[in-house]
């Protein structure tokens, strides 16, 4: 695995910074990394399994008098569970997932705010090997800095020229065309996080 330290900028909220150290192979990865912004802070877990198959995504967030946890994972079998605790005064959903059976198909996670785990689907699906048309994926997706987690139907495809993902709700009230580097990993997502610095050891 190569370990590769990258952070990005809010380009939605430039008050936040998001940070994540990711050991990446040819099938698999894992990382940790946080966010800081003006209302909440976050650090979090991830498990990516051979195929790029999510296993476990763990996520704290805190903000002025409440905090949250959550561990959401998946079973070889395909099956998904999630363990979440709250305290504190907050106006957010409660955390955790009330239906583990609507993320049936799901093989990813999503975090919310969070470029990395765009990079699961992009390198499974081989976007950045060819022309791709557009491939409809469920994901686990998980709302931040709640903690809920939600079914979110999505839509990849390659892009026009080399390094660019095309994005999209299944719906397609939302499309994004992702600039990624040669190991998939963000450097440009539209309205949301721009990158700005990454190494590799």
């Amino acid at each position: 695995m190569t370990r590769h330290l990258v952070s990005w900028t809010g380009v939605d909220d430039p008050s936040r910074v998001d940070l994540a150290s990711i050991d990446l192979g040819s099938t698999s990865m894992r990382a940790i990394g946080g966010s800081r912004a003006l209302d909440f802070s976050s650090s979090w877990e991830l498990e990516v399994a051979d195929g790029w198959i999510t296993r476990a995504l763990r996520v704290t967030t805190r903000g002025f008098g409440w905090g949250r946890m959550l561990e959401l994972t998946r079973s070889r079998s395909g099956t998904w569970a999630a363990e979440a605790t709250s305290w504190g005064d907050d106006d957010m959903a409660p955390p955790g997932l009330e239906d583990p059976a609507r993320l049936d198909g799901a093989v990813d996670c999503d975090l919310g705010l969070c470029p990395v785990t765009n990079t699961m689907p992009i390198r499974r699906l081989g976007l950045l090997d060819g022309d791709l048309a557009c491939t409809n994926l469920v994901m686990a997706w998980v709302e931040m800095p709640s903690l809920r987690v939600l079914r979110s139907d999505q839509a990849y495809a390659s892009g026009a020229s080399a390094g660019l993902v095309n994005y999209a709700s299944a719906d397609g009230s939302f499309r994004a065309e992702l600039t990624v580097d040669a190991d998939g990993l963000v450097i440009d997502y539209p309205d949301l996080a721009r990158r700005e610095r990454a190494s590799s050891h």
